[in-house]
């Protein structure tokens, strides 16, 4: 991705919101992660969609959150109204280099799709 940077996570500007979602996960911060997503947003994981705040919740609770995860972001792209995050994710779940692909309204998340 353009925008690639071997800098830390802080050292890369992005999106209030997104930097909110990413800072909860790496705190463990449940209630400020949801507080980043609109009551409405949708959640894709490798192809497995979750609606709404409370089904982001479980998938935050088994995957996310639950799972020890910390993302460290290695790069942002913007094209339109996407963000694509490059991110190094690791924990008790998947680890490994990601891309987080945000849809924002202004001030929250609506769509977040990770592969």
């Amino acid at each position: 991705m353009s925008g690639r940077s071997p800098k830390g996570s802080h050292d890369v500007e992005l999106e209030p919101p997104i930097r909110t979602m990413i800072d909860a996960t790496n705190r463990g911060d449940t209630p400020t992660l949801l507080g980043a997503f609109s009551d409405d947003a949708v959640l894709t994981d490798w192809g497995r969609t979750f609606s709404g705040k409370a089904a982001i919740a479980r998938w935050n609770g088994d995957e996310n959150i639950g799972a020890q995860t910390r993302m460290l972001v290695t790069g942002v792209e913007r094209s339109g109204h996407e963000v694509k995050v490059s991110v190094v994710v690791s924990g008790g779940g998947f680890n490994g280099a990601g891309v987080l692909s945000f849809e924002l309204d202004g001030r929250l998340i609506t769509r977040l799709v990770i592969s």
